[in-house]
């Protein structure tokens, strides 16, 4: 069944929870290997995200050390993981009433903009509590962003198990 923009509705209904939070996790594991191979490749340390994501949780000075921290590194792990789980929740809460999971590219569309929407959030909206977050603007962490929106959007497409007519 394909749904084209102009037959789109809002219909009440629920999300797929559970593929909602292991598309959002998994999407959230691929942001983390972007991250961590542009690092490598701009010559930073590769545990600066780590740094930055643990900050979140312990404050700005967790961002003091350069090097692989053990605490530091798992805090962020669990942190990252969290926040991918919980905004393949919020991802799906908005597809799953439109029914874009029944089409591939209106999925990947709004996973686009969505991760469009939440690299603004981000990096623009919660610099006032996490300033450190402005120094991670750019094109890398936008198209990350982008990313991980289409990978939750493309996985919450094939986990999602109320749809029988695919």
């Amino acid at each position: 069944m394909e749904v084209g923009i102009h037959s789109l509705h809002w219909e009440r209904r629920m999300p797929d929870w559970p593929a909602a939070a292991v598309a959002g996790f998994a999407a959230g594991a691929v942001l983390m290997v972007l991250e961590l191979l542009w690092s490598l490749v701009g010559g930073e340390s590769p545990w600066r995200a780590s740094h930055q994501v643990a900050a979140i949780v312990l404050g700005p000075d967790a961002q003091q050390s350069s090097g692989f921290a053990l605490g530091l590194v798992t805090l962020a792990l669990a942190t990252h993981y969290a926040l991918g789980a919980a905004f393949g929740i919020v991802l799906a809460v908005l597809i799953a009433p439109l029914r874009l999971e029944a089409n591939v590219a209106a999925s990947l569309a709004a996973g686009a903009l969505f991760g469009a929407v939440l690299y603004g959030v981000n990096f623009f909206a919660m610099v006032r509590w996490f300033p450190w977050f402005a120094d991670l603007r750019g094109a890398p962490t936008l198209v990350a962003h982008l990313v991980f929106g289409m990978s939750a959007a493309l996985l919450y497409w094939e986990f999602e198990r109320g749809d029988a007519d695919r």
